[in-house]
């Protein structure tokens, strides 16, 4: 009998604080953005990186949840070897509004999880050894990870529906690590 009030009292407190968290969110389409910014991965130098995001509302009041999609690509050529690097990652955040005196500008912090689709690719030339033709040849391989994305930023209205967006942001990804720094706008849909 004690186990079945243990579970009725527990099933009940998770209902109250489930449904406290379900009434305080405000969860659906609020706006849509688009991003450039630099990309530094590791052993890769730093190359150009865009990105869309849509703002998904709050999960509970100063905790927002944006969705992402983001790309880089970098190139390099070195003796005739081309080696070139591409990640596309799609993934969610979680970002903490910070409480500031005014609404000019809102600060946060957050963190959230994406899923990496990274490939590489090494096409070596035909090469002339000797006066004999070593034919070249062409590597490629692509690999999907999971990623952990830790920074912050800011958002500063410039008008009533459009907001100015810049973030800073460390990727955690398995050999590919990166930061990003990055600026876009947002456009919101709500009134």
């Amino acid at each position: 009998m004690s186990r079945f009030c243990l579970c009725l009292i527990a099933s009940c407190l998770c209902f109250l604080v489930v449904s406290n968290a379900a009434a305080q969110s405000d969860l659906g389409l609020k706006g849509a953005g688009l991003e450039v910014g630099f990309v530094d991965p590791q052993d890769v130098d730093a190359t150009l990186g865009f990105g869309v995001f849509v703002d998904l509302g709050t999960i509970v009041p100063r905790v927002k949840l944006d969705a992402h999609l983001d790309y880089w690509s970098k190139s390099e050529e070195q003796y005739g070897i081309e080696a070139s690097v591409r990640d596309i990652a799609v993934g969610a955040k979680a970002k903490y509004l910070f409480e500031v005196p005014t609404n000019r500008i809102r600060p946060f912090a957050g963190g959230g999880v994406s899923i990496h689709f990274v490939s590489a690719e090494v096409t070596i030339p035909d090469q002339n050894i000797m006066g004999v033709i070593v034919p070249g040849t062409s590597v490629s391989d692509s690999s999907t990870k999971l990623g952990l994305d830790l920074g912050g930023g800011f958002y500063a209205p410039l008008t009533p529906k459009v907001s100015f967006v810049t973030e800073m942001w460390v990727g955690i990804v398995s050999d590919v690590n990166q930061l990003s720094l990055k600026i876009g706008l947002l456009y919101n849909l709500g009134s």
